[in-house]
């Protein structure tokens, strides 16, 4: 495909999608007028220098030409295909011990997502950091700067938290619904960490105590606001949550209660810091969605969360050979109110494509629908079952 031809593709998908995004001038994320809210998560591009990068793990007839570029090539190709509001980069954006400017390789990861004028967020994951030039909160300032993002360093009001780049979004109902002030989807972006630091603990990072505090009272914030007046709800709007390395009870799960495949061990970290239990208290996190192990792409649920991973994305980042590359889509739908609008959020759906030739689409299922609430006691009593959990 030419230069001028996809540039032309994309100038077309963004008018005729504006509507469906945060076009209108208000400058919030909200629900189009076809009730939906479509996130493409990707996981682990892992880019370093374009064109001068090979590729890992893919076919031997396929490394030749295999490159950074086709990592760029297979979010443009999803772009088109889903049209997605919304953009999730979930860590490890850059391989920064590979890229020669870290600043450069961020423009090259990010140029699809910046062109195509939707609005993006990102995550850092345990090897964005690792450039000389460029260290975790210069990576997480820099993104913050890039065009069209809505990422940001850290909450304004928490003067002391662990990591960069935590903070939340709300997405707002849809135009001309009782819901347009309202947010009814809670996006909560965490900063995992990359390496202990604490001597006598070894392994990758963790979920801080301060980091949690964050979540709860922003958890807590956001459910007072959405039952209180106009338009009150009994119970809280959806959240999702976005962060680089699964938390350990990924490996609560094996294949008789999982959608997807699970190929490699979970690299989590080599302690629990309790945030998943803190997850199951707040009460409004409906799905956690992370990368880190590549061969996984599997979503389960435990006590009314579902856990899941997006699969590896990028191409110089390690695979399978003969295992495409892949990226998970999440859809928010809205419900119908009996005069014919849209009212709040009704369920969320999960799927994920695959870059072979026909973008093939997997594991599709939907992972919340209202009123499917895990009951409290149920909850508590799964948390009792899996023993206590130690707190950092």
């Amino acid at each position: 495909m030419g230069l001028k031809l996809e540039l032309l593709l994309f100038v077309i998908l963004f008018v005729s999608s504006c509507e469906l995004r945060i076009c209108s001038g208000d400058g919030k994320l909200r629900f189009g007028k076809n009730g939906e809210f479509k996130i493409l998560q990707v996981a682990d591009m892992h880019f370093a220098d374009g064109k001068k990068t090979p590729c890992q793990d893919v076919l031997p007839e396929q490394m030749k030409a295999c490159s950074d570029l086709n990592t760029t090539a297979f979010i443009r190709r999803m772009i088109r295909a889903e049209k997605p509001d919304f953009i999730v980069f979930t860590g490890d954006n850059i391989y920064g011990s590979d890229a020669t400017n870290p600043a450069a390789s961020m423009n090259a990861a990010f140029a699809p997502a910046i062109s195509s004028k939707i609005p993006w967020a990102a995550v850092l994951g345990n090897h964005d950091q690792e450039s000389t030039l460029l260290n975790r909160e210069g990576v997480m300032k820099y993104i913050t700067g890039m065009n069209h993002t809505v990422s940001k360093l850290n909450p304004t009001r928490f003067h002391t938290i662990d990591g960069y780049g935590n903070y939340n979004l709300e997405v707002h109902g849809s135009e001309g619904s009782r819901f347009v002030n309202k947010s009814v989807l809670n996006l909560y972006f965490l900063d995992s960490g990359d390496y202990s630091t604490v001597p006598d603990i070894p392994g990758y990072g963790w979920i801080k105590p301060s980091q949690q505090y964050w979540f709860q009272q922003t958890s807590a914030k956001l459910q007072k606001a959405y039952k209180a007046k106009p338009v009150p709800q009994k119970n809280p709007a959806p959240g999702l949550a976005y962060f680089h390395i699964p938390l350990p009870e990924y490996a609560n799960f094996d294949s008789s209660n999982f959608t997807g495949v699970r190929q490699e061990g979970i690299s989590s970290a080599s302690i629990n810091s309790g945030f998943f239990t803190t997850l199951v208290e707040a009460g409004d996190v409906k799905a956690v969605f992370t990368g880190h192990d590549h061969l996984n792409d599997f979503c389960g649920e435990l006590t009314g969360i579902h856990l899941c991973y997006a699969g590896g994305f990028g191409y110089h980042a390690y695979g399978l050979a003969g295992w495409s590359r892949r990226t998970r889509v999440v859809v928010a739908s809205l419900e119908k109110t009996p005069k014919g609008g849209w009212g709040a959020v009704k369920s969320i759906k999960t799927w994920k494509r695959l870059d072979d030739r026909h973008l093939t689409t997997i594991d599709s299922q939907v992972i919340w629908k209202k009123g499917s609430s895990v009951p409290e006691k149920m909850q508590l009593g799964v948390l009792k079952s899996m023993g206590k959990v130690a707190y950092i």
